[in-house]
């Protein structure tokens, strides 16, 4: 019997605290959640691998140090409300709710969403909301929200999304500019974004948040 406890003590050592993340509250919810039961029951095995695990379509979960930075660089507070954009079957969402007041997890796949659900109660992450819609289209009926988490990555940011961060709030993207990707924290000010640059990683583009070609004759 695989002991997946011990896995999770060792992927928060080896691929999370190394990263420079340091507050309790990511390390604990990171320590508490069972990654493994919130991927596909065929790739439970690679749950703790230091890699994003791949979804199909253009999704993934992402990897254990892109989540953990992400967080860290939100500084999510207990009393915030988070959107979480493509948590797919619930992981990144389950670990929010451990650090804010309440989360609405977007997911466009219904059959996904409803599975989510279900393991997102299993496991205790009742100040969770799933939403079935468009991921570029967010969950503007709950917002506006403290934080938002885009899981994945994106070229182009849809303005419905931004209009979404409360005044003051902030949004966390992975904005792939070819090969490299760079996470950048946007905060709202006065209505506008401002944005600083957090870290490197690298994903595929979420379906909704690709680049519009330009038309050419």
């Amino acid at each position: 019997m695989t002991d997946y406890a011990a896995r999770r003590t060792v992927m928060v050592d080896t691929q999370v605290r190394p990263s420079d993340v340091t507050k309790f509250p990511i390390i604990d919810a990171m320590l508490d959640v069972p990654r493994e039961a919130f991927v596909p029951r065929a790739l439970r095995e690679a749950a703790y691998m230091g890699e994003n695990i791949d979804l199909g379509g253009g999704r993934v979960i992402l990897e254990p140090r892109t989540l953990a930075k992400l967080l860290d660089s939100l500084d999510i507070q207990s009393n915030e409300l988070v959107l979480d954009v493509g948590s797919a079957l619930g992981y990144s969402a389950a670990v929010i709710a451990r650090m804010a007041e309440a989360v609405v997890a977007v997911e466009e796949d219904d059959d996904i969403a409803d599975e989510a659900q279900g393991l997102l109660s299993e496991h205790g992450a009742d100040n969770v909301v799933m939403h079935h819609g468009p991921l570029a289209k967010g969950a503007p009926e709950h917002g506006p929200y403290d934080v938002i988490v885009v899981q994945g990555a994106v070229e182009h940011l849809p303005q419905t999304l931004l209009d979404q961060v409360k005044e003051g709030g902030r949004i966390a993207c992975l904005f792939m500019e070819g090969a490299l990707g760079a996470v950048r924290i946007g905060y709202k000010i006065d209505g506008e974004m401002s944005w600083r640059y957090a870290f490197n990683a690298g994903a595929p583009v979420l379906p909704g948040f690709e680049r519009h070609a330009a038309f050419k004759l």
